[in-house]
């Protein structure tokens, strides 16, 4: 290993570098506890460097000599030369002549290489290569993503005090120019932990930007801008009157919709603003969005690319909302919180999602539904009481944070968060899981769920089948660390049904199991307790559920989750492939996964037939934790441009050869005429 000297700062590196004896290094990332193995012809012996040569910040970077190299596993990749890039797709294999290249690829970190000409670039499935001619010396640079909160802030729930902790928020940002629209840019903010005094880490200090956000002392007030705040590095302070102050301007927050909605428009506006922007930079990719609002829009992405914050936001202040509305990305979150400690704590995981955030002194439009109202207190726990159904909002998904069953949204629980944070990933590429059928008469179900889980469908599941268990077997099942539970059986007040009598999840000590599926009528209180036992997230029902319907969504989620859609994704895709849809719910962590695939962002596709030889398609990317609000997708049919995440793609008409082939290319879900099927699938019978 490497030795990590600590960086100015005084942080502890998060990225450190090991040699591989049989040839290459391995970058292990310490925060999110992911690595990138680049592979060598044989020995190589790490040089530690600057990299300031990537023009994109590193955490660590070292130069080798060799004349071949292997990036394992590689997602999406650019080669930038002087002004002027490319995109490599997948299969293609590219010459480049003398000169000097940078390769960048996403993946478990973002990866960068210095690569002299000349060479050969070929990127394959999972690998991406890189040829030389003759050895010489390479520079290698990588990033964390930086997905999981590297310290923690402790604060009172006083208001003054929890400004103080979201003015921590900007600390984490790698840049302060339009780069940070990409989410690797943007490091997770602090984590929160309610409790009697103030306490910030000595390495978080005050903003030093030019931006200051003043709202009145009321958490009605703080909660909304924190995402905000996060995102302009901005300092929070007590003012009476919302505003922003950039440069020594002031921009009012509270405009004629209101507090929360202009909170909204400003968060928007200038996120989508940096993300044409950010594209003055002659070497970045070719954006969709801002080639359709070139004529729509005084901005002019080359004069104020680089320029200071205060002039970029007077400029951006200029523009008019609604002409930016038609190619804005969809918002991939909308939060509606109580002002109590449970939202300040989860409130670092919304501003990580830039999520939108809405204050509601009351349970909005709660119906009661066993009479009781259900309790919070600081750890966030809550009993299913109230069914609350949240307002509707312009973003992909919605959630609730207090106490109650939302209807229309996720429940998101501040300690499922505290989970995920203290689970390590697996390193094993298989996603171990077991079903568990727990009911006689539902063991057909039992065997198609596995069916679904396992090899027949060649994916990369280690799938164990367990029948009629009792509780002391089905205790071990939670206890065990396993990345996702099938659960068919039944439920009742005192717990899972077992041969031998209930068992109860809020009795075990701990739970190792990451994510659940409770398949079982109304399994939405022991979905509960999984998360307060150390589970990151749930799916529950909180009423009666046909069998029939309940086995399509459990088998669709587990290759939704398979191909990286995170689990509030996933189940919105699969619930509406059954009537019974709506009587799912997720509970904690909705940006869960566990496939891990990093290396991609997924999709879903939609065909019409308009013709003997013609269909209309349609396709949507989903955003995930690692491929957020910012990131880019270009679609492998139809136009070259790339396209903002998350949104559904401008329709397009193909031919019945080119949907085949698109097909072909990959495996996805996608609905053909209204069916919902899987693209290898599809392109069988076509």
């Amino acid at each position: 290993m490497m030795p990590d000297d600590d960086p100015s700062d005084g942080r502890v590196s998060r990225v450190s570098i090991e040699t591989l004896p049989e040839g290459g290094i391995r970058i292990d990332d310490r925060i999110d506890r992911r690595n990138y193995t680049v592979r060598t012809a044989g020995g190589v012996s790490p040089e530690p460097v600057d990299g300031e040569q990537f023009r994109y910040p590193t955490d660590v970077a070292v130069a080798v000599t060799t004349d071949y190299l292997e990036f394992v596993p590689t997602g999406a990749s650019m080669v930038h030369h002087a002004e002027s890039s490319m995109a490599l797709k997948r299969f293609e294999s590219e010459e480049f002549p003398d000169g000097v290249y940078t390769v960048e690829m996403s993946g478990p970190l973002k990866m960068y290489a210095e690569i002299p000409g000349p060479c050969t670039v070929e990127n394959k499935v999972d690998v991406l290569t890189v040829d030389l001619e003759t050895a010489d010396r390479i520079v290698l640079g990588a990033r964390s993503e930086h997905e999981r909160p590297a310290a923690t802030v402790t604060t009172t729930d006083e208001p003054l005090d929890v400004m103080r902790a979201v003015s921590t928020f900007g600390a984490e940002l790698k840049t302060q120019d339009s780069r940070r629209s990409y989410p690797t840019l943007r490091g997770h903010p602090p984590a929160i932990r309610v409790g009697d005094e103030l306490s910030i880490p000595a390495e978080l200090g005050p903003p030093e930007g030019p931006v200051t956000i003043e709202v009145p002392r009321d958490l009605e007030y703080v909660l909304p801008v924190a995402p905000l705040a996060y995102y302009l590095g901005a300092d929070v302070r007590h003012g009476e009157q919302p505003a922003a102050v950039v440069g020594g301007d002031r921009y009012s927050l509270d405009g004629p919709e209101g507090f929360e909605a202009t909170v909204e428009r400003t968060l928007k506006r200038t996120f989508f603003l940096d993300t044409l922007v950010r594209t003055g930079d002659q070497r970045t990719a070719v954006l969709h969005e801002r080639r359709a609002l070139e004529d729509a829009i005084d901005i002019d992405p080359e004069a104020l690319f680089g320029r200071p914050e205060a002039k970029r936001f007077k400029s951006y202040a200029e523009v008019p909302y609604e002409r930016l509305r038609t190619e804005m990305p969809s918002w991939e979150l909308t939060a509606h919180v109580r002002p109590t400690a449970a939202s300040i704590e989860a409130v670092p995981f919304l501003a990580n999602d830039l999520a939108v955030v809405r204050v509601h002194n009351d349970p909005p439009d709660a119906a009661a539904n066993d009479g009781s109202s259900g309790e919070t207190g600081f750890d966030g726990r809550a009993e299913a009481g109230d069914v609350v159904r949240v307002p509707s909002a312009e973003s992909v998904d919605q959630a609730w944070v207090g106490p109650g069953v939302p209807v229309g949204a996720s429940k998101a629980i501040p300690e499922a968060y505290k989970n995920w944070q203290a689970r390590e990933p697996n390193d094993n590429s298989a996603v171990e899981v077991a079903v568990v059928c727990n009911d006689e008469e539902m063991l057909e179900e039992g065997d198609t769920a596995r069916e679904a889980y396992g090899s027949n469908l060649n994916l990369p599941f280690e799938v164990t089948l367990h029948d009629d268990l009792d509780t002391e077997s089905l205790r071990l099942i939670f206890e065990s660390d396993l990345d996702y539970v099938h659960y068919v059986g039944h439920v009742n007040d005192d717990g899972f049904e077992c041969a031998d009598g209930t068992l109860d999840v809020g009795r075990l000590d701990d739970v190792g199991v990451d994510v659940a599926f409770l398949n079982a009528c109304q399994s939405y209180e022991q979905g509960y307790k999984l998360i307060r036992k150390g589970a990151v997230a749930a799916v529950v029902t909180f009423d009666e559920v046909f069998e029939e319907g309940a086995l399509r969504i459990g088998k669709t989620m587990s290759r939704l989750l398979n191909r990286g859609f995170p689990l509030r994704r996933a189940l919105s895709v699969a619930g509406n492939r059954s009537i019974v849809g709506s009587q799912y719910l997720v509970l904690g962590d909705g940006n869960a996964d566990i496939a891990q695939a990093k290396s991609y962002i997924p999709w879903v596709a939609e065909a019409e037939s308009v013709g003997p030889d013609e269909y209309r398609l349609r396709v949507t990317p989903h955003p995930t934790r690692s491929a957020g609000m910012g990131s880019i997708f270009r679609p492998d049919v139809g136009a070259d441009s790339m396209f903002l995440v998350p949104k559904t793609l401008p329709e397009m008409v193909v031919s019945t050869n080119q949907l085949r082939d698109y097909l072909g290319s990959d495996r996805f879900p996608v609905i053909i005429d209204g069916t919902f099927t899987w693209s290898g699938t599809a392109v069988k019978k076509m």
